[in-house]
């Protein structure tokens, strides 16, 4: 196999590849030769198949192989004899595909970008503000209140009484568009807390007001842009049955309170809350300071980026972008999404950061442990409630699945190795402050 250099510019590459007729042909034939012993052909005994016809029989598929075998090898020998690290996919074109014939020179042109030679950045020079916020009495009562709030009681108004606003009241109730049912319209004793705004707009403001064993007709719309598309943009009459009315009970905050929650008292539950708050406040002040730790390694470190990578990952922030401003629009099927400089410039810092991450940890060994990855599966599959086993299938089958989920844990724990080196200075501020700096993630 020949290798002559095509291109040398910046990160780009480009080769060519010349496989000598001979050479093919006696791969050709030691393929054949090494298949022969297990050929069965009619009129020939097991392994006793002639040559001639092995290649009139198997040839031209045996040549494929051959070619085949011969360009990866080829190519795996010169990468690792030149130490380059492709930045996707090597492109490869038979140069004489349309006019060649058995018995030419293969010529194939080999080209890719390589991946950038990273600098080396002194760790130790960045600065970083690690925010620290004790969880505030005030905050830790303002949690046991909506606590009370989403366990809240009712108890049995006075006979008589007329339903107000934040009343739960118990109706049966039917529905009817064009006077017709309709499946879905209809339920015996169901619970409803006036002012929560779960059933149609309108519905719950015609039944304040009403009594226990009153029999009423709301009259409400459906919402042009309701789920269910025959029931949209239709006028409905609903017959209800009143048949109780129950009054808001002050929720208690206490011992019993607490029990409901799987603490052993309140002061169990106060502890919890804390902790859960703390925790928070822990993982906003992470992010503020990754961003940080980013702010300053995009400052710091500055390299040539491969063109792909970087236009690569520009279309993907347009297509997102764009998806977020048009969420009525679902798949793929509309007008190519073309990047705007400041995508471009977004998809830069991208890829040099990652880059710059995955250098660092590969030089520290960081590795995503089996456990980690499989909680981080079972946390993704949260989100698709009684199709988990599918999901874990599919991650399993789906090597770029696999890599979505590793990619943000290996971040995360080089970002933890860079911090360990950094200075870092413990900073108490207030909730509100901490609030401030998160908001402030979004501006930039």
């Amino acid at each position: 196999m020949q290798v002559k250099e095509t291109q040398n510019d910046g990160l780009k590459r480009g080769y060519q590849f010349t496989l000598p007729a001979a050479d093919l042909a006696a791969a050709v034939d030691a393929k054949l030769k090494e298949a022969q012993p297990e050929v069965e052909m009619k009129g020939f005994r097991k392994g006793k198949v002639p040559m001639a016809m092995l290649k009139k029989q198997f040839g031209p598929r045996i040549l494929g192989e051959a070619m085949q075998d011969a360009i990866d090898g080829a190519l795996r020998d010169h990468l690792e004899g030149s130490g380059d690290r492709p930045a996707a996919q090597p492109k490869v074109e038979m140069d004489n595909g349309d006019g060649w014939k058995e018995g030419d020179d293969v010529v194939v042109n080999v080209t890719y970008e390589t991946l950038p030679t990273i600098p080396e950045v002194d760790l130790t020079t960045l600065s970083l503000e690690k925010l620290t916020v004790p969880a505030e009495e005030a905050a830790v009562t303002e949690a046991l209140e909506n606590l009370a709030k989403s366990s809240q009681a009712f108890e049995d108004r006075e006979a008589g009484s007329a339903a107000e606003n934040g009343d739960q009241i118990t109706i049966d109730f039917k529905g009817f568009v064009d006077g017709e049912a309709f499946e879905g319209g209809e339920a015996e004793d169901y619970p409803l807390v006036l002012g929560s705004n779960s059933f149609i707009p309108g519905f719950e403001d015609q039944l304040v007001g009403a009594k226990a064993e009153d029999d009423l007709k709301v009259e409400v719309s459906f919402p042009e842009e309701y789920g269910a598309p025959h029931l949209a943009g239709k006028a409905a009459t609903f017959e209800c049955k009143v048949k109780s009315v129950k009054a808001p009970k002050e929720a208690q905050i206490d011992d019993e309170l607490a029990k409901k929650f799987g603490a052993e008292d309140l002061d169990g539950l106060k502890k919890q809350i804390t902790e859960r708050l703390e925790a928070e406040y822990a993982g906003a002040a992470r992010q503020v300071m990754k961003r940080s730790l980013l702010d300053q390694l995009d400052q710091k470190v500055k390299f040539d980026l491969p063109e792909s990578l970087v236009e690569a990952e520009a279309s993907q922030i347009a297509h997102q972008l764009w998806h977020e401003e048009n969420p009525e629009v679902q798949g793929h099927n509309h007008d190519a999404i073309e990047p705007t400089d400041e995508h471009k410039s977004l998809a830069e810092r991208r890829v040099r950061l990652g880059l710059l991450l995955a250098e660092i940890g590969q030089k520290a060994e960081v590795t995503v442990t089996d456990q980690e990855m499989t909680q981080a599966v079972l946390r993704a599959a949260r989100q698709y409630p009684g199709q988990e086993r599918a999901f874990f299938e599919f991650v399993q089958k789906n090597q770029g699945a696999q890599q979505q989920l590793r990619a943000p844990i290996f971040e995360d724990k080089v970002v933890d190795l860079i911090a360990e080196q950094a200075k870092v200075e413990e900073k108490t501020v207030t909730k509100e402050e901490l609030e401030k700096a998160v908001e402030a993630l979004d501006e930039l």
